[in-house]
C-alpha cells in the first residue's frame, strides 16, 4: 500500500480499535488499505491503485459496486422521506410484501439493519415457541456476532469438535446451550438429538456453508433436517444471508425445494445498502406482534428505512426483469472450470469449487464434504497466491477458506484478467514457500 494509505491507516488507529469497524477487516498484509472508491467490478484505493474486486465485501454486491439504478431509487427515496421510527411506510409495505412474494416458504416478514440481527431473531422466536433453550450449529457455519452462533467457524484442527468460540467476552451459559455438529453428517444430527431430547429448539444451517468456501450439502443432508426437526418439534432456521437472492430470489431453499420455518436474509437483498430481513411461517412471526407474555421483542431504530427499503426493491426489479443470474451464473462456471483447467496444467493440485456466482480453490485433494476435509487445505498458499493476486490489481480476500463472488458488473474481460494474473500469482507464491521451507 502507498503512503497516502499508511498514513490514512495510523490515523484510524488512533481512533478506532485496530483501525478498522468489522473484526474480519483486520487481516496481516492489509492492515494499511483505505478505500477511495468503488465502482462496478472494481474499486480504487487512497493511493490510486485500481483492483478487480471479487471479494465484493464478502458478497452483497450482486449488481456490482454502486449500481446506478440501485442508488438512484436509494436518493430519490431519501429526497422525499427520511426515518421516523414509528408507524410504517410503504416501501416497507412493498418490499415486505416482494419478499412473501419470491421466497416461497416466507409469509411475514421483520426487516432488520443485519443479517445478525435476523439470526439473533429467528433463535429468540425459535426459543420462544418451542420453551426450549439449545440449538444446533454445524462446524464452519458462520450465523453472524451474537453468543449463541459466534463459534465454530475456521476452527483449527484440535477445536474441532468442541465448542470454539470466535472471541472473548462471550457468556459461558448461552456457549453451553449450543450444540455443534458436522455438516453433511445425519448421524452426528440424529445423535445430538437423541441425547438432547426435547431440549433442542433449533436447527439453524447455511444451505451452502458459504463462510468456509462452498461446501455442497450431500443429497438429502437438508430434505432430512427438514424431517428431524417436524419428527422432534425443532425450528428449521435457513441463513440465506449469502444464498438468498444472489443464487436465486427465493433463495437456495427454492432450488433444493426444502422448506424452513425461518430464513434470515441479508447482504445481497439491498445490494451493499445495510439491510438484513427474517421471514417465516405466520404462527412463528406473529409471536413479534403477540401480547403479554408470548410477545417476542423484536427492534431496532433503522429497521424498515424507507430510502434503504427503496434500494432493495430497486435490486429486486433487477434481479427478475434483468438476466443477472444468467450472466452471472456463465461467468461463475467459466471461472471455476477454466481455473480447474489452469491448476492442472500447472501440475498443482486442487479442488475448485463454489455454486452460481460464488467460486474458490483449495489446495488439497478431494472430497470436500465437510470442514473436516478443509483441514487439509494448504493454508500458506491458499493466502499466499491471494497475496501475489492483490500486487497485480486482482482482489481475493487473503483470508483463508474465503470464497470468491462474481456480480452483473463483471465481464468475461474481468475474468480473462482473473485467469492470466492468477498463473503467475500461484507460480510465485509456491517458489516464496519453497524458498521458506
Amino acid at each position: 500500500m502507498g503512503s497516502r494509505s499508511k498514513a490514512l491507516h495510523q490515523r484510524a488507529r488512533a481512533v478506532i480499535p485496530g483501525g478498522v469497524s468489522s473484526a474480519q477487516r483486520s487481516i496481516a498484509g492489509l492492515e494499511s488499505l483505505v478505500v477511495a472508491g468503488t465502482s462496478g467490478a472494481y474499486f480504487t484505493d487512497a493511493d490510486g491503485k485500481r483492483y478487480l474486486d471479487f471479494h465484493a465485501a464478502f458478497g452483497p454486491h450482486v449488481l456490482g459496486h454502486a449500481d446506478p439504478d440501485v442508488d438512484r431509487a436509494f436518493f430519490d427515496a431519501a429526497q422525499t422521506i427520511d426515518l421516523m421510527g414509528v408507524g410504517v411506510t410503504e416501501q416497507e409495505i412493498l418490499l415486505a410484501e416482494k419478499i412473501t412474494e419470491v421466497v416461497p416458504s416466507v409469509e411475514r416478514v421483520f426487516l432488520t439493519s443485519s443479517g445478525s440481527e435476523a439470526t439473533f431473531y429467528a433463535l429468540r422466536l425459535a426459543r420462544a415457541a418451542t420453551g426450549r433453550r439449545r440449538v444446533i450449529k454445524f462446524q464452519g457455519c458462520y450465523h453472524g456476532w451474537h453468543d449463541s452462533v459466534a463459534m465454530n467457524v475456521i476452527s483449527t484442527a484440535d477445536r474441532v469438535g468442541r465448542r470454539d468460540p470466535i472471541g472473548a467476552g462471550m457468556s459461558p451459559e448461552v456457549i453451553d446451550a449450543t450444540i455443534v455438529c458436522r455438516f453433511n453428517d445425519l448421524a452426528d444430527v440424529e445423535q445430538a438429538v437423541d441425547e438432547y431430547a426435547g431440549e433442542v429448539a433449533a436447527i439453524i444451517v447455511e444451505p451452502i456453508p458459504h463462510n468456509i468456501g462452498t461446501v455442497l450439502p450431500q443429497p438429502g443432508f437438508l430434505e432430512t433436517l427438514r424431517v428431524i426437526c417436524d419428527r422432534n418439534g425443532i425450528v428449521l432456521i435457513f441463513d440465506e444471508v449469502i444464498t438468498g437472492f444472489r443464487h436465486h430470489l427465493g433463495g437456495y431453499q427454492t432450488i433444493c425445494g426444502v422448506m424452513p420455518d425461518l430464513t434470515a436474509l441479508g447482504k445481497a437483498v439491498a445490494n451493499g445498502y445495510p439491510l438484513g430481513a427474517l421471514g417465516g411461517r405466520a404462527e412463528l412471526m406473529d409471536r413479534i406482534a403477540a401480547e403479554g407474555s408470548r410477545q417476542v421483542f423484536a427492534a431496532g431504530t433503522y429497521n424498515g428505512h424507507p430510502a434503504v427499503a427503496a434500494a432493495a426493491l430497486e435490486t429486486i426489479r433487477k434481479l427478475e426483469q434483468e438476466r443477472v443470474h444468467e450472466h452471472i451464473y456463465r461467468l461463475g462456471e467459466r471461472a471455476r472450470t477454466e481455473l480447474a483447467a489452469l491448476y492442472a496444467e500447472l501440475g498443482v493440485q486442487v479442488v475448485v469449487s463454489g455454486f452460481g456466482s460464488v467460486f474458490v480453490t483449495y489446495f488439497l485433494e478431494p472430497p470436500v464434504i465437510s470442514y473436516d476435509d478443509l483441514l487439509r487445505n494448504d493454508a500458506d498458499m491458499f493466502v499466499g497466491y491471494r497475496r501475489e493476486l492483490i500486487r497485480r490489481g486482482v482482489f481475493e480476500l487473503p483470508l483463508n477458506l474465503k470464497r470468491n463472488h462474481v456480480s452483473y458488473a463483471h465481464t468475461d474481460a474481468d475474468i480473462d484478467l482473473l485467469l492470466e494474473e492468477t498463473k503467475p500469482a500461484v507460480q510465485l507464491a509456491a517458489q516464496k514457500l519453497a524458498r521458506a521451507g
